[in-house]
């Protein structure tokens, strides 16, 4: 595995190649990363897979210092798996100067969910991306770049980015990675204490049990989902976790479901974000 670390030396690495296979991380990376860019190689003639931790996704009170830097572990587990090329740039590579122009996404689908509890967090998403695009699909004639459906709403958000902007990169997506016990895999499950990550659980088994309320209850879903979102934010917040939201929507826009839509067959997701002591979980269930 080719290890480069400035555009230039990007550049150069992907000179002759023409369909680049691209899996962006902030490293600290998981069997869910990995199992990205396995699901990326044959996509393309190299796999490249980048690592930034990107200052503008964070809040101010968020933990972009402590995020967990893995680097020698991250290379490793990277090269196993069958990576080609890792750009790793530092911070003044990709933002030289003050990032003052940044990609402004949809208001309806990145100032909701988390977007509501994270303002501007899907702002510096697209914008990063965007550059990290520019940077590897440059001059290609096609590209394809792989995310995790674990962060489901940002896979939508990039995805209607390429489109509007009729970049030739085809966006896939990976099925979210679970431990053995159905817990997300996730960078931020390393901040939890043996207490907290036997009960982490219960986030993804609240979103079981509200995904069954509503399949079960499809025919008056729409009068009935706030109450039924109500009684789940309820039960996790009694087991001390601190909830944001615990909603059913529709996979097409993330908007609430319309009473066709809980008839529709593969219509709906499910989604939830919380607290647990300190750290924030997300997960998901498409139903």
């Amino acid at each position: 595995m080719k290890i480069v670390h400035d555009l230039p030396g990007l550049r150069a690495a992907l000179a002759q190649h023409q369909r680049p296979a691209f899996v962006p991380t902030m490293g600290n990376l998981h069997e869910g990363h990995l199992a990205l860019v396995r699901q990326a190689r044959p996509l393309g003639d190299i796999t490249v897979a980048s690592i930034f931790v990107n200052r503008l996704q964070f809040l101010p009170h968020e933990d972009f210092d402590r995020y967990p830097r893995t680097w020698e572990a991250d290379c490793a587990k990277l090269e196993a798996a069958g990576c080609d090329l890792l750009f790793a740039p530092r911070e003044p590579d990709l933002y030289p100067q003050p990032q003052t122009y940044k990609v402004q996404p949809d208001p309806a689908l990145a100032e909701i969910l988390e977007g509501q509890f994270r303002p501007g967090f899907f702002t510096g998403v697209c914008t990063v991306v965007m550059k990290l695009f520019s940077a590897v699909f440059a001059t290609r004639p096609s590209g394809v770049a792989v995310f995790g459906k674990k962060d489901y709403q940002q896979w939508m958000v990039i995805r209607r980015m390429v489109d509007q902007f009729a970049l030739p990169i085809d966006i896939v997506a990976g099925e979210t990675c679970r431990a053995a016990d159905g817990l997300a895999l996730s960078s931020r499950n390393g901040y939890l204490s043996d207490v907290e990550r036997a009960e982490a659980l219960q986030l993804s088994l609240a979103l079981r049990d509200l995904a069954r309320e509503a399949l079960a209850r499809a025919d008056a879903l729409a009068t009935q989902l706030p109450a039924l979102e109500q009684q789940a934010l309820a039960a996790l917040a009694a087991r001390g976790w601190n909830p944001d939201y615990l909603t059913v929507r529709r996979r097409a826009d993330l908007q609430p479901p319309q009473p066709a839509d809980a008839r529709a067959p593969q219509a709906l997701v499910v989604l939830g974000a919380a607290r647990l002591g300190a750290t924030r979980l997300i997960d998901n269930l498409e139903i």
